[in-house]
């Protein structure tokens, strides 16, 4: 068979997108936060510790745990449990994100491989259901599918991104998209905050965690709802192939020779694996902090679920306005410069999580409200300043490599802080090994030229970076 070269050339502009399309991709960011925030910020962490306590021999709403349990023969604490599984679900990313984004490459039908990944995540989520009692061991699979498949939809859907808007108007799209998904994922809390109020009984243990089971049902709800929206909105658009691939396979193995190829000539944008490099590295912390929270303040700070909620609900409408802000901030001095004034913004967040005094909910509130300022605004400015870097027809591809370490997904971060709990039996350690992330990602992202990396990948720079 012979060679193909491009199904549309590279030169070719996209169609323009209009406002429905847009709105639509908007609307993929608020289906899936209910996930983000309800499950993985929230919910899950105390949840499935409490399960996994609950198989390690302690008692329901015991204040100390020292039991273990051992998934696989591998003896760990129970406490431990819930951040290696945020390892593991990474480190599966790691293998299956490039291939999916290189799919997503190669596919006329973007939307759909959109959908199948949305659903099967959602159909996890809902399947939570059935963890109870001691099933630690269920809810640990049932997450790593549904997070595995949160990264996976989330790779495509940032692949529209280049495609909806022109360089110039790329933050701002990203900032509005991101703010609209803190926007859901809080209406959502918010209405699962009702439901603990009204519903729990105090000294029912059994209650709280039936309620929180519950709960992480919603979010598996939520998302598959409000995700027919993009189907409905978005287009699919042509494939853009910038190089020859040799035969026609299908899509499946043509994103694997795709990918193949990429990783091959990875050489030819340094600038733009740099960039790669420096975010891995601070939003693995950013990352880190999101997932953790609601098991430091719950273990360590020993404050009440309600008090958890409330403090995300604020980070949740904060980040709403923080993104938006942040957003028209960069339109001023840049992406690149806002996101670096994020990152000190951030150090000081984990530097003041240290000294947090336990029991005492205003100053945890406090802290959440900080955060909600900076985290909306240096995800989605990351987001787009990335897409100014991707050489056409390779969207998904990179952003398979992104997403390694976005939405909820972190590697190094949990890592090290399971391992400092392990070792220390103190969460409130284990925080401070979070300062690295931030640090030295700030100066990775320093030393990126950004207006050289984006005209190395054929594009053309904002006004102003």
């Amino acid at each position: 068979m012979a060679e193909v070269t491009a199904a549309t050339p590279v030169d070719a502009a996209p169609p323009p997108s209009t406002k429905r399309e847009r709105t639509g991709w908007y609307m993929y960011d608020w289906a899936n936060s209910a996930f983000q925030t309800t499950v993985i910020t929230v919910f899950l962490g105390p949840f499935l510790t409490t399960v996994t306590e609950l198989a390690a021999g302690c008692a329901l709403g015991a204040d100390e745990c020292d039991g273990r349990v051992s998934p696989l023969g591998i003896g760990i604490a129970a406490g431990s449990f819930y951040p290696y599984l945020i390892s593991l679900s990474v480190l599966l990313q790691v293998f299956v994100l490039p291939v999916v984004g290189a799919i997503a490459d190669r596919t006329p039908r973007k939307k759909w491989l959109l959908a199948g990944f949305a659903f099967l995540g959602a159909f996890a989520t809902i399947l939570f259901a059935f963890v109870t009692g001691d099933r630690y061991l269920l809810g640990g699979l049932l997450f790593l599918v549904a997070n595995i498949s949160f990264g996976a939809a989330f790779v495509v859907s940032n692949s529209f991104l280049p495609q909806l808007a022109n360089p110039d108007d790329r933050d701002k799209v990203s900032s509005r998209g991101w703010a609209l998904g803190y926007l859901g994922g809080g209406l959502l809390l918010l209405l699962n905050l009702v439901a603990v109020t009204l519903l729990s009984q105090d000294g029912n243990d059994q209650r709280t965690l039936d309620l929180a089971r519950w709960s992480i049902v919603s979010a598996g709800v939520w998302w598959a709802l409000f995700t027919v929206l993009p189907l409905l909105w978005l287009r699919d658009r042509p494939v853009v192939v910038t190089e020859r691939v040799g035969p026609r396979g299908n899509v499946l193995t043509d994103g694997f020779r795709q990918l193949g190829g990429t990783i091959r000539h990875l050489k030819a944008y340094p600038l733009t694996l740099y960039f790669l490099l420096a975010f891995l590295v601070f939003n693995d912390g950013i990352q880190t902090v999101i997932t953790l929270a609601s098991q430091y303040g719950t273990e360590e700070l020993k404050l009440e679920q309600d008090t958890l909620i409330i403090t995300i609900l604020i980070v949740q409408f904060l980040a709403f306005g923080g993104a938006l802000g942040l957003g028209r901030l960069a339109g001023r001095i840049g992406a690149w410069k806002t996101v670096l004034l994020s990152l000190i913004l951030w150090t000081g967040v984990v530097v003041a999580a240290f000294w947090l005094p336990a029991k005492e909910p205003v100053p945890f509130m406090i802290l959440g409200a900080c955060i909600g300022i900076v985290l909306g605004g240096s995800q989605a400015l990351s987001r787009s300043l990335f897409s100014q870097m991707i050489p056409a027809g390779k969207e998904g591809e990179y952003y398979g490599f992104y997403e390694i370490s976005d939405k909820g997904t972190s590697w190094l971060g949990p890592l090290a802080f399971g391992l400092v709990f392990q070792l220390t039996n103190s969460y409130r350690v284990g925080i401070v090994s979070l300062v690295f992330f931030f640090v030295v990602g700030f100066f990775l992202l320093l030393a990126v030229p950004v207006r050289r990396a984006i005209v190395a990948a054929g594009n053309t720079p904002p006004r102003v970076l």
